[in-house]
């Protein structure tokens, strides 16, 4: 029989939780065609693997690629970790469907500037992710602040019923084109004003078409328990998976609480579908939120528009060198954005070791000093917390990242090594892997991560982009 690719003598970690084992892969017409022993078998490219791991794709869970995917499709900080798909329009903010007025509004800035904003229509996002041929895959959700910032002439106000019918058009217009769900992030000062009701209606267009519910909480401050109970509501009125943003302790009052969260996760999991993401880091990243600036822990700004020299330097040695209080300062910089350093390692090793846990970077692409998780968060899973630290076998870490995620995510034919699946893999070096990126120098790709195959083409080699893109829009089941 004669192949396309012939991946001979790999480790396969299959994407299942279970250990690996040896054997070789065939892919041809971008699909895995057979695993097994393949002496016999010819191919216009052969891969000796021994010694290196082949796993399913990563799939990042939680992104804020919207918008790079198309103007900037090579996607290296994705690609070079071996990540295969992306998911993109979470915390509520989505590049579509948007028609804005003015300036994009908190957080929704994250995204890019209002040019960045150019698909009123989910089907326009999708014909344009589809002809930008992205080096990954691209499934996305429908942002709750979106659709709030296109009927609301007031977002510090819950929605009218006319309002809420108007964004329930929109939201199931957009699940016919392949939405995968809602995600809200009802934290943010955009959001913050929705009642719970407001929420519920919107879900209600969920649960009718198999589509999923994800949030980033009201709080993850002190109210975290009841911002999580919230989300459960929500998701037992829709009749829809629940899935927690980046799911954490947030802020050091909050430090030691992660038992807590997770019980309360495992208690709501007994009646209904609900998970979590988060990402292998103790400090956060976003917009420059006055209601965090705080002095109990670091905060380092990552951009400023009326101050961009500041990107990089810490809040404290800004309001120093200004001569005052930290959140005159935070005032002075904003709009901006921060990285802050307000969690405990022991809660974070504790949410993701936790089985009902997948791994997503929560990485900022528009930063021009972003968060490291853009361009380390999986690898740092693989060698940091798995191999070095031995927080979880190296099987369940892929497990985390790539079975794992799309079984909750919907993602068909993705996320294990089968025949007949589409050939996402990663092939990669378990002594070598590691993430490279940290605070200091964000943007850096990572070690150990050799071959990548995006729908069964090879996009990276021997650790290097080649220039091949393969990725493609992933709709929702049955769209």
């Amino acid at each position: 029989m004669h192949y396309d690719t012939l991946i001979r003598n790999a480790l396969i970690i299959d994407g299942s939780n279970r250990p690996g084992y040896l054997a070789d892969v065939a892919l041809s017409e971008g699909r895995i065609q057979r695993i097994g022993e393949l002496q016999g078998a010819q191919a216009k490219e052969q891969i000796d693997a021994a010694g290196r791991v082949l796993a399913p794709g990563f799939i990042d869970v939680h992104t804020h690629d919207d918008t790079v995917v198309i103007r900037q499709p090579q996607m290296l900080p994705k690609l070079s970790q071996g990540v295969t798909t992306v998911i993109v329009g979470n915390c509520g903010i989505s590049a579509s469907p948007v028609s804005l007025r003015s300036d994009p509004p908190d957080p929704m800035n994250l995204l890019g500037a209002r040019g960045a904003f150019v698909y009123p229509r989910f089907s326009d996002y999708r014909a344009a992710v589809d002809a930008a041929v992205p080096a990954v895959n691209v499934a996305a959700l429908v942002g709750h602040t979106a659709l709030r910032s296109n009927h609301l002439d007031d977002l510090q106000r819950t929605a009218s019923l006319a309002e809420i019918a108007a964004m329930r058009e929109q939201l199931r217009d957009s699940l016919a084109s392949g939405a995968l769900g809602l995600s809200t992030g009802l934290a943010y000062a955009s959001a913050f004003c929705a009642e719970t009701d407001e929420v519920q209606q919107l879900a209600e267009e969920l649960g009718t078409c198999g589509a999923l519910y994800t949030t980033h909480l009201r709080s993850e401050f002190a109210p975290v328990l009841e911002a999580m109970d919230e989300a459960f509501q929500i998701g037992r009125h829709a009749r829809a998976p629940v899935i927690i943003s980046h799911l954490k302790c947030a802020g050091a009052g909050n430090w030691g609480r992660s038992p807590q969260l997770l019980a309360s996760l495992e208690r709501a999991a007994l009646s209904q579908s609900v998970a979590c993401d988060c990402y292998p880091y103790a400090a956060s990243s976003s917009t420059l939120d006055l209601k965090q600036v705080t002095d109990a822990h670091r905060i380092t700004i990552t951009w400023s528009t009326p101050h961009p020299e500041m990107g990089g330097r810490d809040l404290l040695d800004i309001a120093a060198e200004w001569a005052c209080p930290l959140l005159d300062a935070a005032r002075r910089l904003q709009p901006a954005g921060a990285v802050y350093y307000g969690m405990d390692e022991a809660d974070v090793q504790r949410i993701l070791a936790h089985p009902l846990s997948m791994i997503g970077s929560d990485g900022l692409p528009e930063d021009p000093f972003p968060h490291p998780r853009l361009w380390g968060a999986f690898p740092r899973v693989l060698g940091h917390f798995s191999r070095d630290l031995g927080l979880f076998p190296l099987h369940t870490a892929v497990h985390k990242m790539t079975g794992l995620s799309a079984a909750r995510f919907g993602l068909e034919q993705r996320g294990e090594i089968r025949e007949g699946h589409w050939a996402d893999l990663v092939l990669f070096d378990p002594a070598r892997v590691r993430d490279v990126a940290d605070f200091k120098d964000p943007q850096r790709a990572a070690e150990g991560i050799d071959e990548v195959w995006v729908n069964g083409v090879r996009s990276y080699a021997a650790g290097q982009a080649n220039g091949q893109r393969a990725g493609r829009f992933l709709p929702r089941k049955g769209c």
